[in-house]
């Protein structure tokens, strides 16, 4: 195994960022899975555009670097193409709320066997600190000099209302809870939606160190008004409420593989379509 999943690329993320601990929580989840079977030749990896996007050139496994806000169609794409393969795709706040809101809707509704994780920092950290959908009101930026206007989007209840069937949050600061909720993520078969909040050493430095705010879930919830209501309690403004973590949601039902017979013959024979007998 190459270097264990790393890379000889040089991190270039800013000093302390929470993406290399992000980096860290996901390669020891996909050793622990591969360690249990899973191969790692079968593991592929979409990115949208943004400081979470770099992980690409360090996490050793196939993948396509996309373009800002399609990194769920292209990792969609990549389970069509080859239903056999463990998608990951991961993504930012801006890149997923913003430009890609809408394939973020209608992934719940596909249901795709793979699992998006979002790295949520609360601003466009790549490109100087516009505010995002998750920005808290108020926020003062280069883009919006009066501060932001409109309230923060909150995507765990977006999440829920658009039937997504393993939703979770974490911090991006506790490797062990991380990877243990990626790979519960991962083994879940359906569209399994991860978000890790997370702080930015250079911009919006009002939401870092939220940690004494936060509070691990026991399980995920029986019912979805138990979601929502645990949901509502953190509403993404400077110190508004709790932040629970952990999975809010995970259920059964159809994947898109299993309601398309041509990919679960595909998922049968264990091919992809290049590999199909004309």
């Amino acid at each position: 195994m190459t270097q264990e999943l790393r890379t000889d690329s040089p991190v270039t993320w800013c000093p302390g960022c929470p993406n290399f601990i992000i980096l860290e929580s996901a390669r020891k989840a996909l050793l622990n899975l591969i360690k249990q079977g899973y191969k790692r030749e079968n593991f592929a990896m979409t990115v949208g555009i943004g400081c979470h996007a770099k992980i690409f050139d360090y996490l050793d496994i196939s993948g396509i670097y996309g373009l800002h806000g399609r990194t769920i169609p292209t990792a969609m794409g990549i389970k069509i193409g080859n239903p056999n393969l463990t998608v990951l795709a991961f993504a930012g706040d801006g890149d997923t709320y913003a430009e890609g809101i809408g394939h973020f809707v209608h992934a719940g509704r596909y249901n795709t066997d793979m699992t998006l994780m979002v790295h949520d920092n609360q601003t466009f950290s790549l490109t100087t600190g516009q505010g995002s959908p998750t920005s808290q009101e108020n926020y003062k930026n280069k883009a919006e000099p009066l501060g932001k206007s409109t309230p923060p989007l909150n995507p765990i209840k977006l999440a829920l209302s658009s039937e997504i069937s393993f939703i979770a949050r974490c911090n991006a600061r506790d490797i062990t809870h991380t990877q243990e909720v990626l790979e519960k993520a991962i083994t879940h078969k359906g569209f399994s939606f991860i978000e890790i909040i997370q702080d930015c050493t250079s911009f919006n430095l009002d939401v870092n160190k939220r940690d004494k705010d936060m509070y691990q879930l026991n399980s995920p919830c029986k019912t979805k008004d138990q979601a929502l209501k645990l949901a509502d309690e953190f509403d993404y403004n400077i110190r508004k409420g709790k932040i629970p973590l952990g999975i809010f949601w995970q259920e059964n039902k159809k994947t898109l593989t299993e309601e398309w017979p041509q990919l679960s013959n595909l998922k049968k024979k264990g091919i992809g379509w290049k590999d199909l007998k004309r």
